[in-house]
């Protein structure tokens, strides 16, 4: 029996419950009744709670479905105490725990509306933030309500403060205290619709301040069914969620939540024995990971012969996947595992999905400067190409499509498409078009911000990110055609195309990060080496200048996307000091 449905004519979606004994809510805090009826004792979520001397994690604390349910409704109930219901924007500052999984479920049970920011973003864009989605609440580790104070986060719309843990000197209540109040409180999830707003998500910030997308309830349960769908994921299954927000799919699609020891904002610097450790030690069946951390991983498993016969399916999103990390992925798994890297964003996900033997296939493609593969769309997504502009797009029209084979923009219509960011008319009117349906209807467009093309299999390339293009006098080039080229150099760990000085005249200059180790006194011959390797294609024979650079500057929440704007003021600069 299937937990959700989809009943739609075209533009509209209707995702709800199925199973007749549970209250047919739209609600990705829906299915824990379910599962707590149908599951009440299987584990839901491990939490790390320490390290032994030895270095091995201690994993003390377990939360069965029957708890996360059970628990999750009392603090629900807590919150409503304090003035925390339906409708409620309420920023939420608290670390990977079970504090963190049963406060967010609490809160969408309640139909409140938690407001989720990366911790690790520059602290005056954290104040922009909460200052647009102006939070009524704010819930948060005492260390977060410190910084509130302050630093002035949310000052004029925050009334009602709630500590996870000990307060201190700025009142409010204590999570504690509330639930001690309302024990013996009853609580009745609320009977959220499909189109209310349930939380606002910020961007990563990858390409300038982040962005709070506005997510309705319509959008999460679409995600767990595509997702679910698409992976080919089964109940019963042990997840590594390494990017938290992910494990809040778990509950809804039956599965244990196994959180690892690590910081979130920092996948990159995972230690690698201690995933390795949870993986072997929990019989994990499943992992998301972000390329950063993959090849973090990776390495260590090529490095010590690790194999994880346990692990099926390995998901890695936020930046394309280089090969050789899917190849070293893929030696450390079962035959018939899979690798699956969906391609999509904060404002739309699932849109398209490969995995990594056809990503393996195109290799060789990609590494000529054809771009990356990323898959065909998944269904009911629609995924289209449209001419290259930085202006707004008001209304669809059929031919702002470009032909088949040729770059353009991606767009993507269908059910897990937000319709807006919040206080953010400027970003609407760039990033939303609005189509018209032959039954008078209409729906919204997302503009991925990304470059593509449509090969004659139906499968979409990534070329990069329209805003990171080198409008060079001789035509554009595209950031992800032009640096697999270049990093096939076995001493070369990534490039970034960067373009100095006016667009439609822009110097493309190619930033070069070397392999940790590589001596400074052979950078003359890799630079003779990288040129050489561009006179092989047209396009990246027009690469005449280098730069190489210590460590590129990458996002926090995935540690993969390179922060080219970042490298072309520093090309720049550099560029400058030279004359």
């Amino acid at each position: 029996m299937p937990l959700y449905r989809v009943a739609h004519r075209p533009g509209h979606y209707n995702w709800r419950m199925t199973d007749s004994r549970f209250p047919p809510l739209c609600n990705i805090a829906s299915a824990l009744p379910r599962m707590a009826d149908e599951r009440p004792d299987a584990i839901a979520i491990r939490c790390p709670t320490g390290v032994e001397p030895d270095g091995r994690v201690r994993y003390d604390i377990e939360l069965s479905y029957r708890e996360l349910e059970t628990r999750s409704n009392a603090i629900a109930a807590a919150l409503a105490r304090a003035g925390i219901v339906r409708g409620t924007r309420t920023a939420l500052m608290v670390r990977p725990s079970p504090e963190l999984f049963l406060l967010m479920f609490a809160l969408f049970k309640a139909g409140a509306v938690p407001v989720l920011i990366d911790p690790g973003i520059d602290k005056r864009a954290l104040r922009q933030c909460l200052d647009e989605a102006a939070p009524e609440a704010f819930i948060g580790i005492p260390l977060a309500h410190a910084a509130r104070v302050l630093l002035g986060w949310a000052r004029k719309s925050c009334t009602i403060k709630v500590t996870v843990g000990r307060r201190w000197f700025w009142g409010g209540h204590t999570l504690d205290g509330l639930l001690a109040q309302s024990r013996g409180d009853g609580f009745t999830m609320a009977a959220t619709a499909p189109d209310d707003m349930a939380a606002i998500l910020f961007t990563s910030g990858s390409t300038g301040v982040p962005k709070g997308v506005v997510y309705r309830h319509r959008h999460f349960v679409a995600q767990v069914e595509m997702l679910g769908a698409a992976l080919g994921i089964e109940a019963g299954g042990v997840d590594l969620p390494t990017f938290p927000p992910f494990a809040l799919f778990d509950p809804a699609l039956g599965l244990t939540s196994v959180v690892p020891d690590m910081d979130p904002t920092r996948p990159a610097k995972a230690d690698p024995r201690k995933l390795i450790d949870a993986i072997q030690r929990f019989g994990v069946s499943q992992m998301f990971g972000s390329p950063a951390l993959l090849d973090t991983l990776s390495r260590f498993g090529a490095a010590h012969s690790v194999k994880l016969p346990t692990l099926r399916r390995v998901m890695s999103a936020g930046a394309p996947v280089p090969p050789a990390v899917i190849e070293r992925m893929a030696a450390m798994l079962p035959d018939d595992a899979a690798i699956f890297t969906p391609y999509g964003a904060t404002e739309c996900l699932p849109v398209a999905i490969i995995e990594g033997r056809e990503l393996r296939d195109t290799r060789a493609a990609t590494e000529a400067g054809a771009g990356t593969c990323i898959g065909k769309q998944v269904p009911p997504n629609e995924v289209r190409l449209i001419a290259i502009t930085d202006e707004s797009i008001p209304e669809w029209r059929e031919e702002l499509q470009v032909p088949p084979g040729q770059v353009g923009e991606i767009v993507v219509a269908g059910p897990t498409v937000t319709d807006e960011y919040f206080a953010r008319p400027q970003a609407n009117a760039v990033a939303k078009i609005r189509e018209t349906l032959a039954d008078g209807s209409s729906r919204t467009l997302h503009r991925m911000g990304d470059l593509g093309w449509r090969d004659e299999a139906g499968r979409l390339w990534f070329c990069g990110r329209k805003s990171q293009r080198v409008e060079a006098a001789d035509g554009p080039l595209y950031t992800e055609q032009v640096e697999p080229v270049f990093n096939t150099h076995p001493q070369v760990r990534r490039s970034a195309l960067v373009g100095v000085g006016e667009k439609g005249a822009q110097l493309p200059v190619l930033c070069v990060e070397l392999e940790p180790g590589v001596a400074a006194g052979e950078r003359e011959r890799i630079e003779a080496e990288l040129l050489n390797l561009g006179q092989r294609h047209a396009h990246t024979a027009r690469i005449q200048h280098l730069l190489f650079h210590p460590g590129f500057p990458v996002d926090i929440r995935h540690n993969a996307k390179i922060g080219r704007e970042a490298l072309a003021r520093w090309a720049t600069a550099q560029r400058s000091a030279r004359r």
